[in-house]
């Protein structure tokens, strides 16, 4: 579906989620960034090991917060506990009633099993061994053969030490293969998002202590804890088992900390000062543009002659200064029975803001991020365990002022308006009961509920419309004096939201795990629903009910009236069933082989179901094999089909009401005041390049009715080993096929010559026909899976013909290639735990991803149509589209590490390079240079992937620049104070280095086909987002 803007002149964002790389620390289980068993949303870990073969031998597992499990020692020697509470934990070896041998703090991590062997020679050894190796940061490093995948878990303790910024997403782009996603998607609290070994930033999934925490309408992003509340984060880059669905990106799964049998309480002050913060770089137009030579008739020349060479956005100044303020307390209610853990955060950012000097504005803005978390934990027995948690996430985006701004003089003018606030208000409420049955059986049910509001307070009251691109303005038109921006007016808002937009989610799962022999296993259920009320943009002016549309000049003396809103409601269900099987086929080898059937039902804003997608079986399959028996090398490997439901958002101008009008006109005066255009006189009728006209739609011809849902087959091999006792590396190929995707077609055309074909007269299909409604009115779009064959429902309006089902094949839309995005890559690791001295790890990814998909969304314009974007609306937007894919870093080198000075000062460093983001030109379509057959570019910015009547995939003209991040930190505990006070010191890009990465892909902003001449966007190629400059932050922290 056509983007209602193009590239925009955004908000400044410097979001530091590119510089969130660092170090594993002391506390960290090995196996950070390495291989880990992988449960997307899991909150448990496990216990395993071996010991002396005896009768009537028994292992004891107690934590800190009281949960105890005790197993018996098998035939095989072998033990197993399973589905524990991630902490430190005491593991006893018992033989009748006698303690035999004892493993301190020992540290259960998320989707973990750790390795605590009782044989002869370790009962023989100081049972505190173990303890101290761990608590040096773990010098004898034991891998995890107990698990079939890869993950990274980071720790509360790594979170202390680590330059990171204080989001999920900068902790997830720790992990190998992930990439900041574009600054154009921003997720709550304006987050940057993350993309996950190629694909889009809506195909990941977000938990908080088991429960899906994602934003519920576009899947952007997700709510998380108050950082000192995370207790470990477990970022999941590639495959997980059957008990887990609904994503084939990656996976953030955060678990927030629980109290113990000790009262604990402390607090951290953060300040990000504004003036140790380095200017950001200012932006210029292109100061030598290139003008292509004339095609036959055709010639090119610059959008404005007056700009190559000045500024486009003054930067310098779009600084920000931040405080944070933070404080926790947990510990037991009554002793070894009931917890608590109470954490809160407020964060206060001030920043500035000049705006694209297109825009005349500078915004002053104060941004406000409070965050609740509160646990109860009741073992209400040695077998049964209860967890309570809330979160609570209010954010407030944008309050403050705006005031005109002379990109002349650099200076603020007069008050222009009030900003307006966004605001996110999430609540999360969630019950988990584990009741251990038996020594083998495990239940597990999880039920949880939230409900979300993100109205918009509008500051701006202004019964004016919106004035866009005034540079374009005629200058004859204008006062003397103007400058080359044109004149716009007080109103900022193209659409506004609704107050009462609001979601809502509620959610259960149930798992029954039962251990038989050799088997361990899994089945149950998890089942997710999703309501969202009165979303979308609205086109009418609230302080000016008669207002519903805005202004946009081109080249030309045209000026095109845009109405365009879709507020609705919708609601969606998800439901899955699963079954899994880890079978220790024998004592070294372990297969783990699953399947997950999932169910997606979409429905529009009369509860109707538009999409009912039933019976989508996952097989999975994971092995590791513990080659010498010792877990010093493991083999593993795992293969599986992730299935991917459509958001809420679907309905969106899909299924419901939508309007997208254009009226263009002749003009032959401007306001002086207002910069409103006069002197009008209409060219044609109003249009639509969609069919939207706010009709109603059928839920039942919006859609393929044999629509499949999108799906990804993931291949995963690889090992660790150890090098020698202070070394370990290894390696990971993982391989990624979209097989089918979901995105919406906008060529009722094609379906007609189809019918056509089939044997119906022309004149069915033509206007007053009985078809051509159905075929070019309200369902002019239609959702289908590109490439296969879509059985399109055409209604007739009369009795007289009957409704047809259309079945269009890859050749019947025009299209030369059905859904392609393939995407391999290599991991390699060397890493030296910390030995009470240093620490280091080194990661390079080399990656290649192609296609003609990047996924639900586009990055290169910032289009956040969820499975609805321009992608596959005609075959000729598709021409050219197969390149290089928009997340996708060639090559990523990491590297990360430590070192202790003395027992009180602390170094850290972290390193970033990564290869560019692949450039385009999107333009007027095919040799000609002026084609424009989807009526998309409206004789404005260019759409297609040709150029200069050539040709352009993305990726052919080259990349942005290679980028060199280093992020350094110092840390100081005294002695005097025990060590539980920390004062700290980060730097983020340390070098200050600022290179653009995203630029402009319009190559072409215009074509006036009265003189056949098009216009060349002067900012092209130009960068849209950078590197943040380098920042500093000061904390002070205190635990007790």
């Amino acid at each position: 579906m056509n983007s209602s803007t193009h590239v925009a002149n955004r908000r400044h964002s410097r979001k530091p989620a590119l510089t969130a790389l660092s170090l594993a620390m002391a506390a960290t289980l090995y196996g950070l960034g390495a291989t880990n068993p992988v449960h997307a949303q899991a909150t448990t870990g496990s216990i395993f090991g071996t010991a002396p073969v005896a009768t009537g031998e028994t292992v004891i597992a107690k934590s800190a917060s009281g949960v105890t499990r005790e197993v018996a020692v098998g035939a095989d020697g072998r033990y197993a506990i399973k589905s524990l509470p991630v902490g430190t934990y005491t593991v006893t070896l018992r033989n009748g009633g006698q303690t035999i041998a004892t493993h301190d703090s020992v540290a259960v991590s998320v989707a973990t099993g750790i390795e605590v062997p009782f044989t002869a020679a370790a009962i023989t050894t100081n049972a505190q061994n173990l303890s101290a190796v761990r608590v040096v940061a773990n010098a004898l490093p034991s891998i995890d053969v107990s698990s079939v995948n890869s993950s990274t878990i980071i720790t509360a303790a790594d979170l202390q030490k680590l330059p990171v910024a204080r989001n999920a997403e900068s902790i997830a782009l720790l992990a190998p293969g992930t990439v900041a996603g574009s600054s154009f998607f921003m997720g709550p609290g304006n987050k940057t998002l993350v993309a996950f070994g190629g694909s889009s930033v809506t195909e990941n999934a977000y938990y908080v202590n088991g429960y899906n925490t994602g934003e519920p309408y576009k899947n952007l992003g997700g709510f998380q804890l108050p950082y000192g509340a995370i207790d470990q984060q477990e970022t999941l880059t590639g495959g997980y088992s059957a008990k887990y669905g609904r994503s084939d990106g990656g996976v953030i799964n955060q678990l927030g900390k629980r109290g113990t049998n000790d009262w604990h309480f402390g607090g951290q002050v953060v300040w990000q000062p504004r003036f140790l913060e380095s200017n950001p770089v200012n932006n210029y137009y292109n100061s030598h543009p290139v003008i292509p030579a004339p095609i036959g008739p055709v010639t090119y020349q610059l959008e404005n002659p007056r700009q190559p060479g000045t500024l486009n956005q003054y930067r310098a100044d779009n600084k920000e200064w931040q405080t944070i303020y933070s404080a926790y307390v947990g510990g037991p209610l009554i002793k070894d029975k009931l917890f608590l853990f109470l954490a809160a955060e407020t964060t206060r950012t001030h920043s500035t803001n000049v705006e694209f000097a297109a825009n005349q504005l500078v915004q002053y803005n104060q941004d406000k991020d409070n965050k609740f978390y509160g646990k109860l934990d009741w073992n209400i027995t040695d077998n049964n365990v209860l967890e309570l948690t809330a979160l609570k996430n209010n954010s407030s985006i944008g309050a403050g002022t705006t005031y005109s701004f002379d990109t002349d003089t650099l200076k603020s003018g007069p008050f222009v308006t009030n900003n307006d606030v966004t605001k996110d208000n999430a609540q999360f409420y969630l019950g988990h009961f584990t009741s251990y049955i038996t020594d083998n059986a495990t239940l597990s049910i999880l039920y949880g509920k939230a409900r979300f509001q993100d109205p918009v307070v509008y500051g701006n009251h202004s019964p004016l419309p919106l004035i866009d691109r005034a540079d374009r303005q005629d200058p004859a038109l204008l006062p003397p004096g103007t400058g080359s921006n044109g004149i716009v007016n007080s109103q900022v808002n193209a659409n506004w939201t609704s107050a009462q937009a609001a979601n809502g989610t509620h959610g259960l799962r149930v798992d029954f795990d039962y251990k038989l022999g050799d088997h361990d296993l899994s089945v149950g259920i998890d089942n997710m629903s999703y309501k969202a009320r009165n979303q979308g943009p609205d086109q009418q002016n609230p302080f000016n009910p008669s207002l519903n549309y805005f202004w946009r000049y081109y080249p030309g003396d045209i000026v095109k009236k845009r109405e365009l809103g879709w507020v609705t409601s919708m609601t969606m269900t998800q439901k899955a069933y699963y079954l899994q099987d880890a079978w220790q086929v024998t004592p070294n080898l372990l297969l783990n082989v699953g399947v997950r059937n999932d169910h997606f039902t979409n429905y529009n804003d009369l509860g109707k179901a538009f999409v009912d997608e039933k019976n989508q079986w996952e097989p999975r399959l994971g092995v590791s094999w513990d080659v010498f028996g010792d877990s010093s090398f493991k083999v593993y490997g795992n293969a599986g089909r992730y299935y991917l439901a459509l958001p809420d958002n679907a309905a969106e101008r899909a299924a419901n009401r939508s309007t997208y009008i254009v009226t263009t006109y002749n003009y032959t005066g401007i306001d002086p005041t207002t910069g409103i255009p006069t002197g009008l006189t209409q060219i044609g009728k109003p249009t639509s390049p969609d069919g939207e006209f706010g009709l109603p739609k059928d839920p039942q011809q919006v859609t393929a009715r044999n629509l499949k849902p999108e799906y990804v087959d993931e291949f995963i091999v690889g090992f660790d080993k150890k090098l020698d006792d202070h070394w370990v590396y290894g390696a990971k190929a993982m391989w990624r096929d979209l097989k089918t995707a979901i995105d919406d077609e906008c060529s009722p055309g094609q379906i007609a010559t189809k019918m056509q074909a089939m044997g119906v007269n022309p004149a069915l299909t033509a206007p007053g026909g009985p078809y051509y409604d159905s075929l070019y009115g309200a369902s002019y779009c239609r959702l289908i899976n590109p490439g296969l064959t879509n059985n399109m429902l055409v209604a007739s309006s009369d009795s007289s013909h009957p409704n047809m089902l259309v079945p269009m094949t890859m050749k019947d839309w025009g299209y030369q290639q059905g859904v392609i995005r393939k995407i391999g890559s290599l991991d390699l690791y060397l890493e030296h735990p910390f030995d009470g001295k240093w620490y280091g790890r080194a990661d390079y990814t080399f990656s290649r991803g192609f296609g003609n998909t990047e996924g639900q969304v586009r990055s290169d314009f910032g289009q956040a149509d969820v499975s609805k974007t321009e992608d596959w609306d005609s075959w000729q937007l598709m021409d050219g589209q197969n390149g290089e894919l928009s997340n996708i870093r060639k090559h990523q080198f990491r590297f990360r590490g430590a070192y202790q000075i003395t027992p009180e000062w602390l170094v850290s460093a972290v390193l970033l390079v990564q290869s560019g983001f692949p450039k385009e030109c999107l333009g007027y379509y095919g040799p000609s240079g002026t084609g424009d057959p989807t009526g998309y570019n409206l004789g404005g910015a260019g759409n297609y992937h040709w150029c200069h009547g050539v040709r352009i995939p993305p990726g052919s003209v080259g990349h942005t620049p290679w980028t060199e991040l280093l992020n350094l930190g110092v840390h100081y505990m005294p002695a005097f104070a025990d060590h539980k006070l920390g004062i700290n010191l980060d730097i983020f890009n340390a070098l200050n280095q600022q290179r653009a990465i995203q630029t402009q892909p319009v190559g072409e902003a215009a074509y006036d086909s009265a003189t056949n001449i098009i216009s060349i966007n002067n900012s092209y190629g130009q960068g849209i987002f950078w590197n943040p400059p380098r920042t500093v932050r000061l904390s002070v922290t205190y635990d007790y």
